[in-house]
């Protein structure tokens, strides 16, 4: 059995939730209230609720998607995009979100519909905010808002939304080539800062759909020149968020954020998932070994005692507080690690049968 799935423990996704949805910060290992809400958090929760259930098949984390779907659902406004900000009393905060709050949104519609394991209800419910979102797709001009729409989109059968797709994989395949004047910077802006590895994925998920190889060309080159980045050292060492990395400069050392590791497994995974090439897959398990101690401290992010993930890497140290976006990153890279660990396995043993 994959170690992810022997070790994890849940308790502190049941104690982050209540009958709202999912808190967005914790001090420590205790949710702090005072901070409420966030539709990217339960947006992101939704994903992980459905890997969850798709894996173990228990009946509580069908009643997290539930409840986490109903917090997308009811942050949609009458425009059909979504607000993201919500106190304790409930009250949004404001009246639309930005964009990749609405990119994470579509992503977790699409995740969530095109289960299998999901019941009917759900996936209705899911493709009827989906459509009120779509005629929102045009005027998303941020590239992470455009990467996490294109992935979401990349997830729902529906061949209609293949001229949406192209839309998206020719804006981010623009961005990289406007970007790109020689062979030492390869990527899609003038600065690496956070969610990098979103951009290559997306454009994994969008060759994977239209079967374009001019976008499998650009996935590669730009995942292969962040890979440079952050893998220079031996391990996983993602950019960190206190100075980024500008063109021509160094990249800042802290503090690292569980988000890089997270997007960064699932954007290998999806590179062997297009390519077949088992390096991508040694990549996404040591990407995603930097919550378990293959990081710049030598030291894991999971606390053992309560089963929350830290909020990062500092230069005094792993921050301590356990907030959701933590959590939530490391449940979804370990369960599609575990996901694409057994379908290498079912391979291999098909293999050895003939």
């Amino acid at each position: 059995m994959n170690k992810f799935i022997k070790t994890f423990d849940d308790a502190h996704i049941f104690r982050m939730t209540d009958d709202t949805g999912m808190f967005q910060h914790a001090r420590i290992s205790v949710p702090d209230l005072l901070e409420g809400y966030t539709t990217d958090d339960n947006a992101r929760a939704l994903i992980m609720a459905v890997m969850l259930y798709e894996k173990l098949q228990k009946p509580v984390y069908l009643a997290l998607v539930y409840r986490y779907l109903s917090f997308v659902l009811y942050a949609q406004n009458e425009t059909g995009r979504f607000r993201n900000f919500m106190n304790y009393s409930r009250r949004f905060k404001e009246k639309e979100g930005s964009e990749d709050c609405f990119g994470r949104c579509l992503w977790a519609l699409g995740y969530t519909q095109a289960s299998p394991t999901m019941p009917r209800g759900i996936k209705e419910a899911c493709t009827d905010a989906v459509n009120r979102a779509l005629p929102n797709i045009r005027s998303v001009t941020w590239s992470r808002g455009q990467a996490y729409a294109l992935i979401g989109l990349s997830l729902i059968g529906k061949p209609a939304v293949d001229n949406l797709i192209c839309e998206l994989a020719d804006s981010l395949f623009d961005r990289f080539e406007h970007c790109v004047r020689d062979e030492e910077w390869r990527w899609f802006e003038d600065n690496i800062t956070y969610d990098n590895a979103v951009l290559p994925w997306a454009l994994f998920a969008a060759y994977s759909r239209l079967g374009q190889d001019r976008l499998l060309r650009v996935a590669r080159k730009s995942l292969s020149f962040l890979d440079l980045v952050t893998f220079r050292d031996g391990y996983f060492r993602p950019v960190g968020c206190n100075g980024w990395l500008i063109r021509g400069g160094e990249p800042a050392q802290y503090d690292e954020q569980p988000l890089e590791a997270c997007t960064t497994t699932l954007a290998h995974l999806a590179a062997y998932e297009a390519t077949g090439d088992a390096a991508m897959l040694e990549l996404a398990r040591k990407s995603f070994s930097w919550y378990w101690g293959e990081n710049s401290r030598r030291e894991g992010l999971i606390d053992n005692e309560t089963g929350g993930c830290c909020d990062g890497i500092t230069t005094d140290g792993l921050n301590r507080n356990q907030g959701a976006e933590s959590i939530v990153c490391y449940a979804i890279a370990g369960l599609a690690l575990a996901k694409d660990d057994a379908a290498v396995s079912r391979k291999y043993l098909s293999l050895c049968s003939r």
